[in-house]
């Protein structure tokens, strides 16, 4: 595929513009949510040198402050637009964001959806001493959330919990 040669004028800045807005966007959402909510060193760096490889197909030979602020203006638009369309849309949220994914049920990780999230045993076990959970065994559930975080609900008491009874004076 041949893409065409847009010109460095204020609207062909806007186009170039929202075509990498879309594509980083694709390229984002297909890294997975563990990717998104807690990037790595190498993580940042690549995101970072991403940023500086596609300033100059955003803006061409435009380098005036105009141009600047067209190619700025522009993806705070698209920024916007996908928010409320995300919003107002499930599907179009779903598509953008995906779902929570459940890692640990019952006490018992689910193995395969880790895998497919990309989260490791060790990142699980961190996420859980962050809730104040010593063992996977005292967790009722474990989600990947869609901003990559990891939620935690201890077990019940009685079931082997880690929830610590707090008295009111």
């Amino acid at each position: 595929m041949i893409l065409p040669d847009l010109g460095s004028d204020l609207p062909s800045v806007a186009v170039r513009t929202a075509i990498i807005y879309v594509l980083l966007v694709l390229a984002l959402r297909l890294g997975g949510k563990r990717e998104v909510g807690q990037l790595s060193i190498l993580e940042l760096v690549v995101l970072l040198v991403v940023a500086d490889a596609v300033q100059n197909s955003m803006v061409g030979e435009n380098t005036t402050l105009l141009g600047g602020i067209v190619a700025a203006g522009t993806l705070f638009a698209l920024d916007r637009g996908l928010r409320a369309l995300a919003d107002r849309f499930r599907p179009v949220r779903v598509a953008l964001e995906g779902e929570p994914s459940l890692l640990v049920r019952n006490g018992r990780p689910l193995e395969a959806a880790m895998r497919r999230e990309g989260v490791e045993p060790y990142e699980l076990r961190a996420a859980l001493r962050a809730h104040g959970v010593a063992r996977v065994e005292d967790v009722e559930l474990a989600v990947l959330e869609t901003d990559g975080t990891i939620s935690v609900v201890p077990r019940a008491e009685g079931r082997g919990t880690a929830v610590k009874e707090s008295r009111l004076p």
